[in-house]
């Protein structure tokens, strides 16, 4: 993994996107999955989710960043952590569930979303289910801007700018520019900028891989109180009689 985001600033990542900014999500997570018992996250990132989620499932964690899981880690320890990629990832065991949150936006190309999208299916039990959760799908695009940060008590703080925008409406991908200014505990700050291309793929195109990986699927809007056109997710069944995947 390239970005520095979820490298060597990952210790901040608190600060970043605190805990409790996730509750409001993780219920909507809950609604949609329902009364399911074993789940597995790709792409669990900081286990922000998950905090709120572990006491309604039994979560098993991956992510393709050490450093963040070894965040998640600190603030779910009793959860199972597993380094790996959500395109190749193969635990060798199934669930009752799977969910993929943003994390999915990495995959920028039809084939990485497609082997994304293969591993839930690989890991979801047959009768199971599969929830995915792209920030965006090119229907529902918007340019966007935003800030936000906070303090730690060993006296680090972090405050940040985020920009996303589309510089070509006829590809498949867009581009978040980031700018953290970071203060140490000594008091020295630094500044880190980085640009994250991520996927923005039309409903028709999501809605036809998961087809194509054996997943009866169908589109739900996200309910939300913020102020934001809501997000396009994707519920999707793994049959319980499975036909081979295309």
């Amino acid at each position: 993994m390239s970005e520095r985001f979820y490298g060597e600033l990952a210790t901040w990542w608190p600060h970043i996107s605190p805990t409790e900014d996730y509750e409001e999500e993780a219920g909507e997570i809950a609604r949609l999955l329902g009364d399911v018992g074993t789940v597995l996250e790709l792409g669990a990132g900081g286990g922000s989710n998950a905090f709120h989620l572990k006491d309604r499932y039994a979560l098993t964690l991956s992510d393709l960043s050490a450093e963040m899981l070894a965040v998640s880690a600190r603030l779910n320890p009793e959860l199972e952590h597993v380094q790996g990629d959500m395109r190749t990832l193969r635990l060798e065991r199934t669930f009752d569930a799977v969910l993929v949150h943003d994390a999915i936006d990495y995959m920028t190309t039809e084939a990485d979303l497609r082997q994304a999208i293969e591993t839930a299916f690989a890991h979801c039990r047959p009768g199971g289910a599969a929830l995915f959760m792209p920030d965006h799908t090119a229907e529902t695009f918007a340019p966007d801007s935003g800030h936000g940060g906070g303090d730690a008590p060993d006296g680090r703080g972090v405050r940040f700018l985020e920009w996303t925008h589309d510089p070509d409406p006829g590809d498949d991908w867009i581009l978040t520019e980031y700018a953290f200014l970071l203060r140490d505990a000594d008091g020295t700050v630094r500044t880190v900028h980085e640009t994250h291309r991520t996927g923005c793929f039309a409903t028709a195109v999501w809605l036809r891989l998961l087809a194509a990986c054996g997943f009866d699927a169908r589109v739900v809007d996200e309910r939300t109180s913020e102020e934001r056109v809501p997000r396009r997710l994707f519920v999707a069944a793994r049959p319980a009689a499975d036909v081979d995947a295309a």
